[in-house]
């Protein structure tokens, strides 16, 4: 059986761990942390932040290594980079511009990370090497964390 996270107390854990803490490294760090071991079903998750013009560079993550650098032009993280929308794929071979840092992968999420004042400052990535392996419910769950962390006044 294939263990699956619950947002709701993967959340609360999250916000208890993150209490007080403004340093935007340390919380994806801490966020990745939890979400990656609370579900069989991530077997790479990271933030690809946005250290220069349209150009996301490797940050905290859990599993294998990843790409060290994305163009916004380039692969999923880079097209939700350009457009601020998620994006969930469920076979990766059928995206052309998809960028393979694993071969295993199979599929991937990719949700836009908003600081307080609504700046781009990362992508959230979760890949994994079953297919068709996310829903919305992952999409939206996601989605809370990031915006109950980020979407504050302190970045």
């Amino acid at each position: 059986m294939i263990r699956r996270i619950i947002y709701e107390d993967a959340l609360a854990r999250i916000l208890e761990l993150c209490k007080g803490e403004t340093n935007s490294v340390a919380l994806m760090a801490t966020i990745v942390c939890e979400i990656h071991n609370s579900d069989d079903r991530f077997d790479w998750t990271g933030f690809y932040r946005v250290t220069e013009p349209r150009v996301l560079k490797i940050g905290p993550y859990q599993g294998g290594h990843g790409c060290l650098r994305i163009p916004f032009n380039r692969g999923i993280c880079g097209q939700v980079a350009s457009t601020g929308k998620p994006r969930l794929i469920n076979d990766v071979s059928s995206v052309q511009n998809h960028i393979a840092c694993s071969p295993t992968t199979k599929s991937e999420l990719v949700v836009p990370v908003f600081n307080g004042v609504k700046s781009l400052i990362a992508v959230l990535d979760i890949d994994s090497d079953l297919p068709a392996a996310f829903n919305d419910d992952d999409t939206n769950g996601l989605l809370k964390i990031i915006n109950s962390i980020f979407s504050r006044d302190i970045m």
